[in-house]
């Protein structure tokens, strides 16, 4: 486990980039090949575990986050759309010049990641999913615990270890706790909470299922030549880990690793095994 009191991710200036007439809001890490996280769903520039992030930076990556377009730090028309998303995190790549980037995304983020996978994919050689769901029907759907806790006002750790952890494991809550530390040591120029208005707008009181309901992208799963690591928990009460299972021989470029004791959020519970297995999925798979 990481235990430091420090973290680049933690000191890492907020930068900005004009591009289409808003400006986004970035952080960049590391040195090497590139890879741009989106966001989950409530989720900024903050919303990433610092130990993750090193993680990644002591894995040879030039680890870059960003805000949505007029949320957190950055400026434009909110909304919480994939398709639109996947613009933001397009135009990103472009104005930063960025080449062969891996695309990686935590929840809504890695809807948006399957979206620009499924109309960028020369923009990216790999693709990361973090706690997502696969277009199309689901064999699972979600929990009501997930929206009724998503949709609340604010979260306190309790929620977190609900949302994002594994309640009933005590490993995992202790994850939480120390994940929940790291997530709170920086101080400074941090980015802005996002709005519950326009949050709960977008999440309903009940599960949707199909969760994802776009075929052209799970069309272009099938078809993709980019390689796809999914990383889940195997009790993820948003976006349960039993759909991609429910899609092997489908899906040719898609391998899946699951967590034990672990929910929505594997990577802040195991942030350097998640890391490691990224470095070897974006080594070994070409």
């Amino acid at each position: 486990m990481i235990e430091k009191n420090s973290y680049a991710y933690n000191v890492a200036p907020n930068q900005f980039v004009e591009s289409n007439g808003r400006r986004l809001a970035y952080r960049s890490v590391g040195e090497g090949k590139p890879i741009v996280l989106c966001a989950r769903f409530r989720g900024n520039l903050d919303s990433w575990d610092p130990a993750f992030i090193d993680a990644l930076v002591d894995q040879g990556f030039r680890v870059i986050t960003f805000d949505y377009s007029g949320l957190g730090l950055s400026g434009g028309t909110p909304t919480y759309s994939p398709l639109a998303l996947a613009e933001d995190a397009r135009d990103l790549i472009e104005a930063l010049e960025l080449k062969d980037a891996v695309l990686g995304g935590w929840s809504l983020g890695a809807l948006t990641a399957q979206v620009v996978l499924a109309k960028y994919p020369q923009l990216i050689t790999h693709a990361v999913l973090l706690g997502a769901v696969p277009p199309g029907p689901n064999v699972k759907g979600a929990e009501q615990l997930f929206n009724d806790t998503a949709r609340k006002i604010e979260n306190d750790l309790e929620d977190e270890i609900v949302l994002f952890f594994e309640p009933a494991s005590p490993a995992s809550r202790a994850a939480a706790h120390l994940s929940h530390e790291r997530l709170a040591l920086r101080k400074e120029g941090r980015s802005q909470d996002i709005s519950h208005s326009f949050a709960v707008a977008f999440l309903p009181p009940e599960p949707r299922s199909p969760m994802f309901p776009a075929d052209p992208i799970l069309l272009a799963l099938k078809h993709t030549q980019v390689p796809i690591l999914h990383i889940g928990g195997d009790h993820d009460i948003a976006f349960p880990v039993e759909n991609w299972y429910a899609l092997n021989q489908q899906l040719p470029t898609v391998q899946l690793i699951t967590f034990p004791q672990a929910g929505h959020g594997p990577h802040h519970q195991y942030p350097e095994a998640a890391a490691l297995h990224i470095a070897a999925f974006v080594r070994l798979r070409r």
